[in-house]
C-alpha cells in the first residue's frame, strides 16, 4: 500500500515553517498518544505513522531529500528514515527527546517542570524572623527602635554576580547554557540539574574573591522599626525587602518581628481595654471616700467610692484604655475593687470592732441573709 504524504499526515503545507511544524506534532502525538487510546490499535498505528513524518520533517536535510524524491529518497536504506533504520519503528533518541517535551508539556506544571530555556530563574531570597519583647508602656506610645540583624546580601564587590576583577562568564561547556543536562532512558528523556554550573548555564572563570563567587555575603545590620501604638502580643511586623539577598538577582526576602509584651505591674489587657485591681480598707468601702489610681499614661486619676461599696463591685473609665492601632480611638480602663480585712490590730482596735458588732444591726445584709436561709435548710434537715 502507497505512503501518505507526511505533509498530508500532520495537516500542513509544504512551505510550513519549523514551529508550524512542531505545533501541528505535538497536537496530533497528545491525540494519538497509545496512553491515551488504550487498546486501539488503529490509533497505535497513527502515532506511529505521525512520528515518522515528524521525524524526517524535522531534520532540514532529510525534508529537503523528501520534497525531492519523496519516500524514495529513504528507500532501500538511504538517506534515512524507515528503510534505513535510523528511525526503526518510531522510537529512537530523537523521538524520546521530542517526546520528553510533550510530556513536559502535558505534566510539566503537575510535576514542577523545568523551567523554558532551561536555565533555573532567580530565586527570592528566604524570609527571616525575629522576636522583639516591649513593655506595655511602649505598646500604648508606640516607638521607633534599633534593631541588629545578621543577614546574607548582595556582595558589594561584585554587585552580586559573583564574579571577580576583569572575569568573564561564559557558557557552560557541560550544559551547553541551558542549566540541566539531559539523558535519554528508552522512552522518556530525563533531566537534571547541572553539576557543572549549578543550574545556572554560565560558569566564572575568576570568582569573586569576597563572596567566592556565591554573589552574597554575610553581614551585621542595625535597621530602624517602627512600632505603632496600639499594638497587641503576638503581633507581626513586617518589614519587605530585608530578608535575605536573592539568589541569582534575584529580590530579597522579607523580615518579619513577631512582639510580646512584658506583664505589667497593675494592668491586664484585653484588646483595646485594660483592668486593674485596687484594694480599698474597710473603712473606706464602709464610709466611702476617694482614691488615686494609676494610668497606663503614668497619670493618676481620682476615682470617688461610694459608701458600701463591696469586694469586686467594678468602675469603668472611660477612653483610659489602649488605643487601637491606626485610628483615633481608645479602649476603656476598668478598676475592680477588694475590700480588704484590717490585720495587725491593736487592742483598742478590737475592742472597738466589738462595740461596733454589738451595735450592728442590718449592717451585713448579705451576711445576714446567708446564715438566715442556713437555718432554716439545717431546720429542714432535722424534721
Amino acid at each position: 500500500m502507497a505512503k501518505r504524504d507526511y505533509y498530508e499526515i500532520l495537516g500542513v503545507s509544504r512551505n510550513c515553517t519549523e514551529r508550524e511544524l512542531k505545533i501541528a506534532y505535538r497536537r496530533l502525538a497528545k491525540k494519538y498518544h497509545p496512553d491515551a487510546n488504550p487498546d486501539d490499535p488503529e490509533a497505535e498505528e497513527k502515532f506511529k505513522e505521525i512520528n515518522e513524518a515528524y521525524e524526517v520533517l524535522r531534520d532540514p536535510q532529510k525534508r529537503a531529500a523528501y520534497d525531492r524524491y519523496g519516500h524514495a529518497a529513504f528507500a532501500n536504506g538511504g538517506a534515512g528514515g524507515p528503510g534505513g533504520k535510523p528511525f526503526g519503528d518510531g522510537f529512537g533518541p530523537d523521538f524520546a527527546s521530542a517526546m520528553s517535551d510533550i510530556f513536559e508539556e502535558m505534566f510539566g506544571d503537575f510535576m514542577g517542570g523545568r523551567q523554558r530555556g532551561g536555565r533555573q530563574r532567580a530565586q527570592r531570597g528566604a524570609d527571616l524572623r525575629t522576636s522583639m519583647e516591649i513593655t506595655l508602656e511602649e505598646a500604648f506610645a508606640g516607638k521607633t527602635v534599633e534593631l541588629t540583624v545578621r543577614r546574607a546580601v548582595a556582595c558589594e564587590a561584585c554587585g552580586g554576580s559573583g564574579a571577580g576583577e576583569e572575569a568573564q562568564a561564559r557558557i557552560c561547556p557541560t550544559c551547553g547554557g541551558h542549566g540541566v543536562v539531559r539523558a535519554t532512558s528508552g522512552f522518556f528523556a530525563i533531566e537534571r540539574t547541572c553539576p557543572t554550573c549549578h543550574g545556572e548555564g554560565r560558569v566564572i572563570s575568576n570568582p569573586c574573591r569576597v563572596c567566592g563567587g556565591s554573589g552574597r555575603v554575610e553581614r551585621e545590620q542595625t535597621l530602624q522599626v517602627d512600632i505603632p501604638a496600639g499594638v497587641e502580643d503576638g503581633t507581626r511586623i513586617r518589614l519587605a525587602g530585608q530578608g535575605e539577598a536573592g539568589l541569582r538577582g534575584g529580590p530579597p526576602g522579607d523580615l518579619y518581628i513577631f512582639l510580646s509584651i512584658k506583664p505589667h505591674e497593675f494592668f491586664q489587657r484585653d484588646g483595646a481595654d485594660l483592668f486593674c485591681r485596687v484594694p480599698i480598707s474597710m473603712v473606706t468601702a464602709a464610709l466611702g471616700g476617694e482614691i488615686e489610681v494609676p494610668t497606663i499614661e503614668g497619670k493618676k486619676v481620682k476615682l470617688a467610692i461610694p459608701e458600701g461599696t463591696q469586694t469586686g463591685r467594678q468602675f469603668r473609665l472611660k477612653g483610659l484604655g489602649m488605643p487601637v492601632v491606626n485610628s483615633q480611638k481608645r479602649g476603656d480602663m476598668y478598676v475592680q475593687v477588694t475590700v480588704e480585712t484590717p490585720v495587725n490590730l491593736t487592742p483598742r482596735q478590737k475592742e472597738l470592732l466589738r462595740e461596733f458588732e454589738g451595735e450592728a444591726k442590718n449592717n451585713s445584709p448579705e451576711s445576714e441573709g446567708f446564715f438566715a436561709r442556713a437555718r432554716k435548710f439545717w431546720e429542714s434537715l432535722s424534721e
